[in-house]
C-alpha cells in the first residue's frame, strides 16, 4: 500500500545523506496490517509456522554479545533468523521490499541512501528518489528527531 506523504515528511528536502527508517507509526494511522507484511519476509517454510495464528507466543532470545536473555515475539524472532540468511536480499528482490528488509535486519538503525546503496547493490540516487518522492512506500520515511 501506498500512500502520499504528510505534510511535516513534505517540509524536509532529503539528501543522499538523509537517514531513513521503518516509521511503525504510519502503519498503525494507515490501518494497515504490519503482521501480514512482515510474514511475507519470510521463506514458505516459516511462514507455515504463523498460518492461522493472527498472535504469537513470546519466545526467550539471548543477546549474541551480552547474554542478556528477554522475551520476544516469535515472528520477531523468525525475522531475524530470516534476515541473517543468505538470500534474504537478492538482486530480484523489489527496491522497497530491500530497504525495507535492511531496516528489518538492522534493528530499524536509520541509514541513508549512500548507507542503503551499499547493502542492497542499487544506486543511492534511485533509491533516493524511491523513499523521498511523495509517496510514503511500506512506512519507509526521513528519521526526523531520531539518532542514527
Amino acid at each position: 500500500m501506498t500512500t502520499p506523504s504528510s505534510p511535516a515528511s513534505q517540509r524536509i528536502k532529503p539528501t543522499l545523506e538523509t537517514k531513513f527508517h521503518i516509521d511503525y507509526e504510519w502503519w498503525n494511522r494507515k490501518g494497515e496490517d504490519l503482521r501480514v507484511y512482515l510474514l511475507s519476509h519470510l521463506d514458505p517454510e516459516q511462514r507455515a509456522l504463523f498460518a492461522g495464528h493472527r498472535d504469537t507466543e513470546e519466545v526467550d532470545w539471548v543477546n549474541p554479545e551480552t547474554a542478556e536473555v528477554r522475551k520476544i515475539d516469535a515472528l520477531q524472532r523468525a525475522l531475524s533468523e530470516a534476515s541473517q540468511k543468505e538470500g534474504f536480499i537478492t538482486a530480484h528482490t523489489s527496491l522497497v521490499d530491500a530497504v525495507f528488509r535492511v531496516f528489518l535486519s538492522n534493528n530499524n538503525t536509520p541509514l541513508s541512501p549512500e548507507e542503503l546503496g551499499e547493502r542492497i547493490g542499487r544506486p543511492p540516487m534511485t533509491i533516493l528518489r524511491t523513499i523521498a518522492g511523495t509517496t510514503v512506500y511500506k512506512g519507509i520515511r526521513p528519521s526526523v528527531g531520531r539518532r542514527g
